[in-house]
This record gives C-alpha cells, structure tokens and sequence, in this order.
C-alpha cells in the first residue's frame, strides 16, 4: 500500500533547476505545500561533487565552489519552505500528475496540481559510443569519476585519457589532479577544442594537457585493469596506443528525459529533450519542465536561472491565470544547428529564459549569421560576437523571433 501524498507542486530533481524554483515557489504557497524529490541521498545534482569553483554567478553573483553552491541552493529552498527527499526514486505515473515514487521508507504516491521535470542530463558513456575493445576496471564518464573522487575520496588511476574538450572535459582533468592522476592527452574529432579558450588555453599551458584534435578513440585495451587506448586520426587514419590507466568520457549529453517518455510528452526532435514552449510548458497541462533535461547540457548557473522563470509561470498555473496549452508553432533549427530550445511559441507566452533561445551547433562557424524565417519572409537576421561550436549551447536573442505570428507557419532559425 501507497502513502498518497497531496502537494501543490512537485519538483522531480534536486538540482540547481529544482532547488531554485521550489526556493521561488514555496514562499507563495501554504507551508508544506512545495515538494522536491531526488533519487540521491543528497540534494544538490551534479555541483555537489563538482570540487572547483565556477558556479553561482548568474543566479547567486558570487563565486563558489560546486559543493558550496550546492549546499547554498539546498539551504536556501528549505529555508523557503520547501520540502526535500532525498532516496526517493520517482519510477512512474499513477495520473497526468501523479507520481509513483520508492523510497527505503516504502511507496509513496504524489498526486500534485503541477508537475517541474528539472531531472537534468548526463553524459553519454561508452557503451552508448560503441567504443570496441577489452572491458576493464577503470574506464569512466565525469560524473562517476567526480562521483569516486568526491564523495567517496577514491580513485586509483595514475595517469589518465580524456575523452571529448568540452568544459566538463576540463573538470574532470581538475579532478583527476586532485587525486595525483596526470592527463597524458585530451582527444577530440573536431577541429578544435569545444571548450571555450579561457579553458583551453590555461589548461593546455598551465595543466600541461595535451589536446589532440581530429582524433577518436577506436579500442580499449587491458584485461583486468586498463592499460592503454588506440587512438586514430581522422584524417590521415594513422593509429597509435596511448599508455593509460584511466580513460573518461566526458561531454556528448544526453537529457534524462525517461520520466517524459514514459509519461508520453511531446519531446523536441534533435535533443529528445521535452518538448516546451516559452513558458516551459509540455504537452501535458500542469507538467513543466525546467533545467537541463531541456537544453543538455548549459551551466548550472542557467539551468537555475530557468528554475525562477518556471516558478512564475507555475505559479501563474495554479492561479488559473495561464490557460491550458493549445496548439503552437513550432520552433525549428536549420542546418547547422541540431535542436532548439524552447520548441513552441504560444499566444500570451512570455519571452523565454533570460530572453534567450538556446541552439546546439553540429559544426564549428566562427562568425554565425543568424536568420530567422517563417512563412517566407525574413523576420530578423544578425551577425553574432559568438562562434556556434560543437559542445557549446549557442544562444541566440529573443528579439529576432519575438515578432513571429503566434498563429503562422514554423520559425525556423538558421546561419
């Protein structure tokens, strides 16, 4: 037998996304009213056991380290108000809104006036690369790594190959130095480095990581224990085996989007992510979705950021003041780009998170003209200060497409 819960509002993921719109939310519900549930034994998401600075300065404007910034969102929401558990696996629906949870305490079924996905996105491992080769003890992605390091202050690699030369590539390179594990080589199959150059370049001249570009990696090798990785180059063919006893996927994320499948939302083609319009809204009425899981994967600081913007319109929800969604036009990113976010403009809708719409670019251009069209004419074009690049979600101003005909054909938004 179930224990029924009753909330106002549900947050499925105690991360920054979660954490903030329950922080926004509860004050303006009755006491009890807003809870959050996370399958960790820990609220925070993935900052907890992120041990560097970096987070915090779009949402909080200051600079802290993951774990800071993790215990500053958990601290602020229950000082709101809000009510947090932690082991709580949320493993189906019971209802449009009713969520059917597992916990060491037993079952629980959430029957809510609205629903915040905020269960945010993780990194492809290698199984989901087809990476052949030997099985062995030591091959990661960043999260199990941080994961070993931080909250179970392990890891017993000594010299390390990194996969992919995003941002969170650098991270994991900041970890493994913590725990005495060299990078013996950063490889990536683009043409450059997808991380941002404040990344780049002090990593490769002060951390002394090398960044091999236009490289995969094409074999694991080690019976028991890693013991190297064939890395090919993609233009010339020529293999080599770098010696190592570590390697770490990083990067190439992937939405936690099973709850929106199972629940049968309408999901974004491309990114597989939920399908929302400007006010985060899915198909389903009531059901939101807010962070990561939507944009796979921005910075903690934005996805927090989308965690207020859906808290107003929750709130707007339950106030009856936003209607029901209804039909919309789609959004839809041209070539290069592979997905968009939001997917869906409304009549009424507000303009979307930080005024941006956010784009990932499958190939690297260095000075992107932005058009945007719909129904055969130009609704505004620009040339941006900001390359699109794999590995980097590229945002693109509101301002170009807030003039679309809410009623017209699909916005599509291209170079």
């Amino acid at each position: 037998m179930s224990t029924i819960l009753t909330p106002d509002v549900v947050v499925v993921g105690a991360g920054p996304a979660g954490l903030t719109a329950a922080t926004r939310l509860a004050p303006r519900l009755p006491p009890g009213r807003v809870l959050v549930l996370d399958r960790e034994r820990e609220p925070g998401g993935i900052p907890r056991h992120s041990d560097h600075t970096g987070y915090g300065l779009r949402d909080l404007h200051r600079l802290l380290t993951g774990p800071a910034y993790a215990r500053a969102l958990t601290e602020r929401a229950v000082a709101a108000g809000a009510a947090i558990r932690t082991e709580a696996t949320v493993t189906g629906w019971a209802g449009e809104r009713a969520l059917e949870v597992t916990t060491p305490q037993g079952l629980l079924r959430v029957d809510a006036r609205a629903v915040v996905l905020a269960t945010g996105a993780r990194e492809r491992p290698r199984s989901a690369r087809l990476v052949p080769g030997d099985r062995p003890e030591g091959v990661l992605t960043t999260g199990r790594l941080q994961n070993l390091v931080h909250l179970h202050g392990r890891v017993s690699g000594r010299r390390a190959v990194i996969v992919g030369a995003e941002s969170v590539s650098w991270s994991a390179v900041l970890t493994l130095r913590s725990v005495g594990c060299t990078t013996a080589l950063m490889t990536t199959e683009l043409d450059v480095p997808e991380s941002y150059a404040a990344f780049t370049h002090p990593g490769r001249l002060v951390l002394d990581v090398p960044v091999a570009t236009r490289t995969r990696v094409v074999r694991v090798v080690g019976r028991g224990r890693l013991t190297g990785v064939e890395i090919e180059h993609l233009d010339t063919r020529r293999r080599r085996i770098v010696d190592c006893d570590t390697l770490v996927f990083t990067g190439d994320w992937l939405p936690d989007n099973e709850l929106a499948r199972t629940a049968g939302l309408d999901l974004a083609p491309g990114s597989g992510s939920p399908l929302t319009d400007t006010a985060l809204r899915t198909s389903t009425p009531g059901v939101f979705a807010a962070g990561n899981v939507l944009h796979p994967a921005d910075t903690a600081d934005v996805a927090a950021l989308d965690g207020r913007h859906v808290a107003h319109q929750v709130l707007r929800t339950l106030a009856g003041q936003q209607p029901a969604p209804g039909p919309g036009v789609p959004l839809i990113a041209d070539a290069p780009f592979r997905w968009i976010a939001p997917g869906l403009l409304r009549p009424g809708d507000p303009a979307p998170p930080r005024s941006r719409l956010l784009l990932w670019s499958a190939e690297l251009v260095r000075i992107p003209r932005v058009t945007v069209c719909q129904d055969g004419r130009v609704l505004g074009h620009r040339t941006l200060p900001w390359p699109a690049s794999p590995g980097r979600i590229f945002r693109v101003p509101w301002r170009l497409a807030a003039g679309a005909d809410r009623r017209g054909g699909p916005v599509r938004i291209g170079l």
